[in-house]
């Protein structure tokens, strides 16, 4: 009996942990994005787990107009499952504190994203932005 017994608490333990194991959401730090006038810093992500915040792909850090000078705008760009860039500006001459999710509403999960941070010159020049930043989690392995 007592074999019995401590075969089900084995197996109740290892099923809870492969569990909480797939629930657990994907975490992670971004590093600073930094080029002329802008810098991205303090950045987290998150992959949600299917089921929470519609599996989005999360993210925060603190968004810094550096040159406060030069009349231009900064903003974050986020990309997630081959959809269009979606574009989060700042306030020019200060620092912005962002926490944004993002996700593909045909799908449980978000499993892939792009991060980028720029300067918005206007029209007649190009914008510039800090390297993009690749992010990726497959669900389906865990």
């Amino acid at each position: 009996m007592k074999k019995v017994v401590l075969g089900l608490a084995t197996a109740g333990l290892v099923l809870s942990a492969a569990v909480t194991a797939f629930a657990s959401p994907v975490k992670g730090g971004i590093p600073a994005l930094t080029s002329d006038g802008i810098a991205f810093t303090e950045g987290r992500y998150k992959f949600n787990r299917p089921g929470t915040n519609h599996g989005a792909f999360e993210w925060r850090g603190v968004l810094t107009d550096v040159l406060s000078g030069d009349g231009h705008n900064v903003y974050v760009e986020a990309k997630v499952e081959g959809h269009d860039w979606l574009r989060y500006y700042g306030k020019q001459r200060r620092s912005v504190r962002l926490h944004k999710s993002n996700w593909d509403g045909a799908q449980r999960y978000t499993g892939n994203a792009r991060l980028r941070a720029c300067r918005d010159r206007g029209s007649l020049h190009p914008d510039n932005c800090a390297p993009e930043q690749i992010y990726s989690y497959n669900w389906d392995r865990g």
